[in-house]
């Protein structure tokens, strides 16, 4: 009997697995009054599917601050220490289906999960270890690696190679809830799945033509099922 393929999965957070109740949209309002003495409700700042990175460039610009790398930074830095303090003070979830879908790819060894997210990599670590699924993954591509979400998928094909010895090309997986994880999916050559469980209706995401688009992960065998897993 031949070995099954494997396949690598590369998941989203923020509306994808989990809902953080607003922490870090609260945590950047938190930094930006900390570190600038500006108070900003950031209704008009792009935040769904956009890297922390480029989220915390839109916010500087948007106030006249030089953008630079080490603006940035010392943001982000903050950002992360006021983050992991929101967490626990808000009512967020793992989102319906999420752990169950986890708990039976993981048991099958065809299957790599990792993260493909705009999240920082400390402040992913943060979020799912809040929630309990952070030792699910193996790795992940994050807005440390680029600002650029569409320039992820790589950084995650590359550690994907790295840890298993063998290049993954047609057989990956993006799962989000934006219409930014559908385009980093398909700039990576990858199958798309879009979950309609974010700040996206089902009939916005259907418009960018994911190669499914599933309402939630609720119904985990019915989702296993319909995408070959």
């Amino acid at each position: 009997m031949t070995e099954q393929r494997k396949r690598l999965l590369l998941f989203d957070i923020d509306g994808t697995l989990i809902h953080s109740g607003g922490a870090g949209v609260h945590a950047l309002k938190l930094t930006l009054a900390e570190r600038f003495k500006i108070a900003d409700d950031l209704h008009d700042i792009e935040i769904a599917g956009m890297t922390d990175s480029g989220i915390v460039a839109s916010i500087l610009q948007k106030h006249k601050i030089p953008a630079t790398n080490e603006n940035i930074t010392a943001f982000l830095d903050s950002y992360v220490h006021f983050l992991s303090r929101e967490l626990p003070r808000r009512k967020g979830n793992l989102l319906p289906g999420v752990l169950e879908l986890l708990q039976k790819l993981k048991s099958r060894k065809h299957l790599v999960l990792a993260l493909l997210t705009g999240n920082v990599s400390r402040g992913a670590q943060l979020k799912l270890e809040h929630y309990g699924v952070w030792h699910f993954f193996e790795f992940g591509a994050f807005a440390d690696d680029h600002h650029d979400r569409n320039e992820l998928g790589p950084f995650a094909r590359s550690r994907a190679k790295e840890r298993h010895g063998r290049e993954f090309s047609a057989d990956i997986d993006v799962i989000g809830d934006t219409p930014r994880d559908i385009a980093c999916g398909k700039a990576l050559g990858a199958r798309t799945i879009a979950v309609a469980t974010g700040t996206w209706r089902r009939e916005q995401l259907a418009e960018h033509q994911p190669d499914f688009l599933i309402d939630d992960l609720s119904d985990v065998d019915r989702v296993i099922d319909t995408l070959g897993w």
